[in-house]
């Protein structure tokens, strides 16, 4: 554990399902549940004010402000990442950005996990990550079914939303380890974060993993 980052509050506002977490000690001791479908820059510090309250737990309190970094939800990323910069200078502390896909893999259980999200346009994001939460390889953004032609080793644990499960049926991954996504990641985010030291908040950066459909039009366009 990082002892700078005894007491942490992650947040997820990578899709309409997110999600507030406080960890202290190692432990999660409060979480909650967010569903906005108009997004969450209205609702994110609120609840985070009745969060803390409820736990009796400061603002000052926290060692560390973490946000999923993506991929997810372009608005999403930004909202919660301005939100844990703008906290963690106020407080003069520590944030860290965390993988939504490294979060997916810390609930994991095998040596080498699967980690896919739905990237839509017949994509995911997908990524393979090891017992120490290490990315073996660049996460990626493909055909689901190009991925897995990728994949050599002779075991996977497979931790994704519930409705992918289906495309691996009549492939050799039909029978491995499969774990459904949970929709709320703020637990798994701030666990990741305790494991790393933190950074100065002004260098926290996006990991969008693939382009904006506005980026690419100003660019290839």
């Amino acid at each position: 554990m990082c002892v700078r980052c005894v007491r942490i509050l992650a947040l997820d506002t990578t899709s309409e399902f997110g999600s507030l977490a406080l960890r202290s000690e190692g432990a999660t001791s409060a979480e909650v549940a967010l569903h906005s479908p108009e997004g969450f820059a209205h609702v994110i510090f609120p609840a985070v004010e009745r969060l803390l309250a409820g736990a009796g737990v400061a603002l000052g309190e926290i060692d560390c402000f973490a946000a999923t970094s993506g991929p997810g939800s372009f608005t999403g990323v930004r909202v919660g990442l301005a939100a844990v910069k703008g906290l963690a200078e106020a407080m003069g502390k520590r944030a860290a950005g965390v993988s939504n896909l490294q979060a997916l893999a810390s609930l994991g259980g095998a040596p080498l996990r699967a980690v896919l999200l739905d990237a839509r346009r017949g994509q995911v994001y997908a990524a393979v990550y090891n017992s120490e939460l290490e990315a073996v390889g660049a996460e990626a953004v493909i055909a689901l079914g190009a991925w897995l032609e990728a994949l050599e080793a002779p075991e996977y644990e497979f931790i994704a939303e519930a409705k992918l499960r289906a495309h691996l049926a009549g492939t050799r991954f039909e029978s491995m380890p499969f774990l459904d996504a949970p929709r709320s990641l703020a637990a798994a985010v701030a666990y990741c974060a305790e494991k790393s030291s933190g950074v100065d908040p002004a260098v926290l950066d996006a990991n969008y993993v693939r382009r904006s459909d506005a980026e690419l039009f100003w660019k290839d366009g």
